[in-house]
Formats: structure tokens, C-alpha cells, sequence
């Protein structure tokens, strides 16, 4: 089957060098690469990894109740504003 595609100009560069290395056309490196793609099983995309960083033992620890988005609003307000009075 005929189709176009649309390729970075140096990515085709690249193609056309690879294909007159291997003795083959652009189009069969294209269908390779296509069917090696559609037969790899689907990798989860890796997340990027989370590290809790701390400093010492104990610490401040908050009297806030975290689950509370208005509590830490309203404490934020205050903290913030509350000092220009």
C-alpha cells in the first residue's frame, strides 16, 4: 500500500544514508521500523521519581489540619497579609 509520511529533514538524511548502506530502500527501513514497533509489547511510560527529602530528626510539625483546604488558606492569608496591620 502507498501512504506519505512527513520525516525531519535530518531524520530522512539519516534514512537515506542507512538505506544505501544496507543495500535497501528508504521505504522498506521505514516498513521495518514501523513493524518492529508494532510487535515491542507497550512499556509503561516511566514516572519520574519522587524523593522525600529531610532534614535531621523531630522537626516543626504543623498544628494545621491538613485535610482542611480552608484551614491552610486561611492560615496562609494570615501569615501573609496579617503582618501589614
Amino acid at each position: 500500500m502507498r501512504t506519505t509520511i512527513t520525516l525531519d529533514e535530518r531524520l530522512l538524511a539519516q534514512l537515506k544514508r542507512r538505506a544505501a548502506e544496507q543495500g535497501t530502500s528508504v521505504s522498506k527501513l521505514v516498513e521495518q521500523a514501523v513493524r518492529l514497533l508494532v510487535r515491542t509489547p507497550r512499556m509503561p511510560a516511566e514516572s519520574p521519581t519522587f524523593e522525600l527529602v529531610t532534614f535531621g530528626a523531630g522537626g516543626r510539625f504543623s498544628r494545621l489540619n491538613i485535610d482542611k483546604t480552608s484551614a491552610l488558606i486561611e492560615a496562609d492569608d494570615l501569615e501573609r497579609f496579617a503582618s501589614g496591620r
